[in-house]
């Protein structure tokens, strides 16, 4: 009986959906017998205890979020070499707790967000910039709440500062992920975007020597194109067609895959893409049929090259048949 116990103890649920789980398990295991019959007292002592573990713990994490909170407070430049090390492990303790619907939403109950946007993200020490930024696309990801709080804070103009012109690669990288956990699939968050000329802060983030950046924000933009084909006409008039192809003329990379991505977005059904990407003097049929040479053989590049062969078919009527013979 105590071996039992032991592995029960062992097998307590870590969060509210495993409780209900095994809650109904419960139910359903009690129900085999007789209707009248009352469920063990052993059983019913075990899942007390699940209970009990399960809301002490939600507890324990909302402590420990106001804790964190209590550390990073202090004015800029404050404190010891010691101090901002226990600054930097606060704010990697809170990404992990709110990765955690409810404990986001908690923190930014709390006046964390505003912490972060406020002090954090304008902070002299990089490794307390990138964490910041990496603390608030994690608050927002999917979080409504958060993403409308975070953007009534001014997060979209701090973040896109960051992203365009922060001296480290980390804060940089950190600034682009939060951007887009505010602006994916929240109009209000594309509104803010676009208003702090956003698509231009994209790219200037491709054009980067940052790959990291230049993949990431290649994706975002084929992303948003995708989303939202009614900016194309801003995008061209941007100069976003010259751009994306230039981009292709650089050594392949695995970024080459959302630039063609994007180009798709911008051709399809949309006749001022399409006659751009004919203009003669860009030179971009041979630039796609050379690009489709390098990576057909190459299993990895599949996506990449159905693509080039969208673009081709799309842009200059080419058909797979007449593709074979050209390339022969």
């Amino acid at each position: 009986m105590a071996d039992g116990g032991s592995e029960r103890n062992r097998q307590l649920p870590q969060n509210l959906q495993s409780l209900l789980r095994m809650a109904v398990e419960a139910g359903a295991a009690a129900g085999e017998g007789s209707a009248a019959e009352p469920m063990p007292e052993e059983r019913r002592q075990w899942l007390q205890e699940a209970l009990a573990s399960a809301f002490s713990g939600q507890a324990d994490e909302l402590q420990q979020i106001k804790d964190c909170l209590q550390c990073l407070q202090g004015e800029p430049g404050e404190g010891t070499e010691e101090e901002e090390e226990r600054r930097e492990q606060a704010l990697d303790l809170l990404a992990d707790l709110c990765e955690n619907i409810d404990n986001a939403a908690d923190f930014c109950k709390l006046d964390g967000m505003r912490l972060l946007l406020e002090q954090y993200l304008e902070r002299p020490e990089a490794e307390l910039r990138w964490r910041a930024a990496h603390l608030v696309g994690t608050c927002s990801q999917n979080v409504p709440f958060v993403q409308e709080h975070a953007l009534a804070l001014g997060a979209m103009g701090t973040l896109l500062r960051l992203l365009d012109r922060d001296c480290s690669e980390a804060v940089r990288v950190k600034a682009l992920f939060a951007s887009s956990c505010l602006v994916r699939e929240q109009e209000v968050g594309l509104l803010e975007f676009l208003k702090e000329d956003g698509f231009s802060v994209l790219m200037r983030a491709m054009q980067s020597d940052v790959m990291k950046l230049k993949v990431k924000s290649a994706f975002l933009l084929q992303n948003l194109l995708l989303s939202h084909p009614e900016h194309r006409d801003t995008l061209c008039s941007m100069g976003m067609v010259q751009q994306l192809v230039a981009l292709l003329r650089t050594d392949h990379n695995s970024f080459h895959e959302h630039v063609l991505g994007a180009l798709c977005s911008l051709v399809t059904d949309f006749p001022r893409g399409l006659a751009e990407c004919r203009v003669p003097e860009l030179g971009f049929e041979q630039l796609l049929r050379e690009h489709r040479r390098q990576v057909q053989m190459q299993e990895e590049f599949q996506e990449e090259l159905e693509f080039c062969e969208r673009l081709l078919r799309i842009c200059f009527q080419d058909s797979p048949e007449d593709s074979v013979g050209m390339d022969r």
